[in-house]
């Protein structure tokens, strides 16, 4: 099997273990790299492995119903594998202030659905990055955050 191959097989497990819906949590240590970055516009950098799976812990606290999944195949290049994906869910859970802009009271109700492009890297079978460009202004909006002009 290629190494291209074998990125997309890493990236493939890890959008469905930890992005996915029921997400396994153990996936963090088994897929990220110990100093794994998380980065995305909605909140602030995360950097390891206890600073990336205490964050999806609060986003599933928050969004129990949260899922995002790939939209079209992967490409990978050398250590790259990049993704498109789309997905959301509904604010049913205890308040949330992760977003950098914003927070959302207790079981707030409101949903989100937007997509995005996720590059990450992948270093020695691990994930090392995570860097994904995403329609953040779109969830903003939809939860009420951020008000459209």
């Amino acid at each position: 099997m290629s190494k291209a191959q074998e990125n997309k097989e890493i990236v493939g497990r890890w959008f469905t273990e930890f992005w996915g819906n029921p997400w396994n949590p153990k996936i963090v240590d088994e897929l990220a790299a110990p100093d794994m970055l998380l980065q995305y516009s909605l909140h602030a950098p995360r950097r390891g492995r206890d600073d990336v799976r205490n964050f999806m812990v609060g986003f599933r606290e928050a969004f129990p119903d949260l899922e995002f999944g790939g939209a079209a195949d992967l490409i990978a290049e050398g250590d790259y594998v990049v993704g498109q994906w789309k997905g959301g869910g509904t604010h049913t859970g205890p308040a949330f202030d992760d977003f950098l802009i914003g927070a959302l009271p207790t079981a707030s109700g409101r949903k989100m659905y937007f997509t995005g492009t996720t590059v990450l890297r992948i270093k020695d079978g691990k994930v090392a990055e995570e860097i994904g460009l995403d329609d953040g202004v779109t969830a903003l909006q939809q939860l009420g955050i951020l008000r459209a002009a």
